[in-house]
C-alpha cells in the first residue's frame, strides 16, 4: 500500500530508492504509477508536513526486488515530473553494511521540523553520503530529535563534525559527533582501527566490505 510510513523492519532497504526534487503537484499515486514502469512496487511514501499535509519534496519507493530498485535508479534519475528532474538514488546492500566500519555521525538536538531532506542538503556538501540520512521517529512519525548521517570517507565526516557541531539548524544548535557502534560496547565510530581499515581499503582500491573479508 502507498502513503503509510513503513517501519524500518518492514522496509527492504536493499530494494528501496530515495526520490528527491519532487514537484509539489506530485502525489503518492503519481509516484507509484511512475515507478511501476521500472518494476513491481511494494510501497511509496512521501513524508508530509504535519500542518499542511503537503509532501516535502522527497520520498521513498520500495520495489519487490533489489534488481528493480537498481533498474529504477538508472532509468528514472533525472526524469522530468511536472517539469522538474527528479533524483533517484539507491543505497546498495554493501554500502548499508559498510556503515558498521565507516564514517557514521550522530546529529542531536534537532529541531522537530528538521527532516531528512534538510540533513541531506546540509551534510552532503561535506562529501558523498553512502545512504540517505535517517531521523529517529516515533510511531506517529514524529522526530525524536536526533538522526544519523553516513559518509564515504572519514575526511568528509571529520569536516562535517568540525563544520556543523554547534551550528543552528532551524531554531536549535545541533550536536554533531561520531555515532556509537552498533555492537553495544560503548565505542564510537572514527577510531584508529576503522581509519586504518578505510585507508588500507582505499589504497588497494577495495570496498570496505571486501577489505574486511580479506582481513585488512
Amino acid at each position: 500500500m502507498s502513503g503509510r510510513p513503513p517501519t524500518e523492519a518492514e522496509r527492504n532497504q536493499e530494494a528501496t530508492v530515495y526520490i528527491g526534487n519532487i514537484d509539489e503537484q506530485a502525489t503518492d499515486p503519481v509516484i507509484w504509477e511512475l515507478m511501476i514502469q521500472a518494476g513491481p512496487v511494494v510501497n511509496v511514501y512521501l513524508p508530509k508536513d504535519r500542518i499542511t499535509q503537503q509532501h516535502q519534496g522527497f520520498g521513498f519507493c520500495e520495489f519487490q526486488s533489489e534488481q528493480d530498485a537498481d533498474y529504477a535508479s538508472k532509468i528514472m534519475n533525472q526524469i522530468r515530473l511536472f517539469g522538474k528532474p527528479i533524483r533517484v538514488n539507491k543505497a546498495s546492500a554493501n554500502k548499508q553494511r559498510s556503515l558498521d566500519v565507516g564514517a557514521e555521525i550522530f546529529v542531536g538536538n534537532l529541531d522537530p521540523l528538521v527532516d531528512e531532506r534538510m540533513l541531506y542538503e546540509t551534510f552532503s556538501r561535506f562529501g558523498p553520503l553512502i545512504a540517505q540520512p535517517k531521523i529517529a521517529r516515533d510511531d506517529q512519525f514524529q522526530s525524536k530529535g536526533y538522526g544519523f548521517v553516513s559518509f564515504d570517507s572519514f575526511e568528509a565526516s571529520d569536516a562535517a563534525i568540525e563544520g556543523m557541531n554547534g551550528q543552528f539548524l532551524m531554531t536549535k544548535p545541533c550536536a554533531v559527533t561520531y555515532a556509537f557502534k552498533k555492537d553495544g560496547k560503548g565505542e564510537r565510530h572514527g577510531d584508529a582501527a576503522e581509519r586504518l581499515l578505510a585507508t588500507q581499503a582505499k589504497k588497494n582500491n577495495y570496498s570496505l566490505q571486501v577489505a574486511m573479508a580479506n582481513g585488512f
